[in-house]
């Protein structure tokens, strides 16, 4: 069958790569130059079911609303006159209800646990390296009450597959020394020893050079321009570098899936959540574990020569302009735990948008039209539950039975 698949992020290009191995003739629609050249190009790097507990929570609609009236909250609504975002908004209030909570959260660990079983199966098989680091993300707290609350919602994640450690402000130093430098500032961190990190972008270049040697066709620089439809079938996607027919399509468009869908007569319940990132030469203390200081949510991992400075989720609608007040907090907060951990005076300034669901889960499935799939809505988590939402979607293509409940994540069948 052939197969075009929207969208050349990681979750496309795994997609495409579980697609092709199942014998189907795969062609990958990209706007980008490259593979990977947009949400997947500079993000934190963590592949992390220890992170699984949804954003939706009991107490996240005041965090959001205090920052309404902080200029340097790094999580920030920024209210405006978008319908989406108000559909967003009241979704994501309706999910902040504890049984809701831990219902979404169980929902995406089972995706980021599978996910990984199938990242290991496929490294196996292919080789791929991309600085992967099996060592655990070190979760670091400023505050021994914030450590403890944090251990208090951790509970639901443990009781179902995930291992943590807790450690003082010396077990800190002794998992990662780079933190020795600023040991006065750490009262503790939970240690999530499955936990991983590694960079997505090249792991999903190099997957995209694998799967052009088995046959998939990369067309790159290809706007989407119309997706055409034939009753309840879709027929052509057209971009500004010709049409594309197909007999089944994929859209893994992250935040955009939004935007095509809405124009084939779909509401998605996906809005874009704008992350920022530097990336800086190590330095000759820079941090080898991936971690985050969660009083900042100041994420960091460790690629090789280069360490990556995440940060930031704005409620901002499309916007993908750098922001130099967002980037100089990250170096900022950066040098205050790693003095001697980079070279901050030399920072690669990236930002990106994340497809967000209301519940946090991504979505699968059908809906109006047979032959048109959607692999999406992956938040923040894009590159934890990329290579298992692939399988999936690639089993519900062949017609075999996901190896996941799909429950609350399933679109409803045509």
């Amino acid at each position: 069958m052939k197969v075009a698949v929207l969208g050349g992020g990681i979750i496309g290009v795994t997609t495409a790569w579980f697609l092709v191995r199942d014998g189907h003739q795969v062609t990958v629609i990209d706007r980008g130059d490259t593979p990977a050249a947009e949400t997947s190009f500079a993000n934190a790097g963590f592949i992390a079911p220890g992170r699984a507990l949804s954003w939706a929570a009991p107490g996240a609609p005041a965090l959001w609303m205090r920052s309404l009236f902080r200029k340097d909250a790094p999580i920030k609504l920024r209210l405006r006159a978008d319908p989406a975002l108000w559909r967003w908004c009241f979704g994501f209030l309706g999910n902040c209800t504890d049984a809701r909570w831990r219902a979404n959260s169980l929902r995406k660990l089972e995706v980021c646990l599978y996910s990984q079983r199938v990242l290991d199966t496929l490294v196996a098989d292919t080789g791929l390296e991309f600085h992967r680091r099996s060592d655990g993300i070190l979760y670091l707290h400023r505050d021994q009450t914030e450590l403890k609350l944090a251990l208090e919602k951790m509970r639901l994640l443990t009781g179902h597959g995930v291992a943590i450690e807790v450690l003082d402000a010396d077990g800190c130093v002794r998992l990662e020394p780079a933190l020795a430098a600023s040991i006065d500032a750490i009262a503790g961190a939970i240690h999530c020893p499955g936990d991983e990190s590694g960079d997505c972008n090249l792991f999903t270049r190099k997957l995209a050079e694998l799967a052009a040697i088995r046959g998939v066709m990369f067309r790159m620089d290809a706007k989407i321009e119309n997706i055409v439809a034939d009753g309840t079938t879709i027929v052509r996607v057209e971009t500004d570098a010709g049409a594309v027919t197909a007999d089944a399509f994929v859209m893994a468009l992250g935040s955009y899936s939004a935007v095509h869908a809405r124009r084939l007569g779909i509401r998605l319940p996906v809005y874009p959540l704008k992350g920022y990132s530097v990336t800086v030469p190590a330095g000759p203390q820079a941090p080898t574990m991936a971690g985050l200081d969660e009083a900042n949510h100041f994420a960091w991992s460790r690629f090789g020569a280069r360490l990556r400075l995440a940060s930031g989720a704005e409620l901002t609608g499309y916007d993908t302009r750098p922001n130099a007040a967002y980037h100089a907090r990250l170096l900022r907060l950066a040098r205050g735990l790693f003095p001697e951990g980079g070279d901050y005076d030399n920072p690669e300034c990236w930002a990106g948008l994340r497809p967000m669901t209301p519940e946090g889960t991504p979505i699968f499935g059908r809906r109006r039209y047979a032959n048109l799939w959607f692999n999406t809505g992956h938040g923040s988590m894009g590159w934890s539950m990329a290579c298992g939402s692939a399988r999936v979607t690639a089993d519900l293509i062949a017609g075999r039975r996901p190896e996941i409940d799909l429950a609350g994540m399933s679109l409803e069948p045509v």
